[in-house]
C-alpha cells in the first residue's frame, strides 16, 4: 500500500466516526476489525498487530 492509499484509508475512517459519533464508534471499528481481520488466514498473523497497536497505545499512560 503506498502512502497515498494508507492517507486516503485513514481519511475514510476519520470520515466513517464522524458520521457514526462518537456513540456508535466501539461498534463501527469492532467491525471494521473484524473484516479486516478475516483477510488473513491465520490468527498467527493477526495477534502481533493487536499487541503491537496496544502497546502504542499504552505506551503513553503512566
Amino acid at each position: 500500500m503506498t502512502d497515498t492509499d494508507l492517507d486516503q484509508s485513514y481519511s475514510a475512517v476519520c470520515e466513517a466516526l464522524t458520521r457514526v459519533g462518537e456513540a456508535g464508534a466501539p461498534m463501527f471499528l469492532s467491525m471494521l476489525c473484524l473484516s479486516l481481520m478475516s483477510r488473513f488466514e491465520r490468527a498467527d498473523q493477526v495477534l502481533p498487530l493487536i499487541a503491537n497497536a496496544l502497546a502504542q497505545s499504552d505506551a503513553g499512560k503512566p
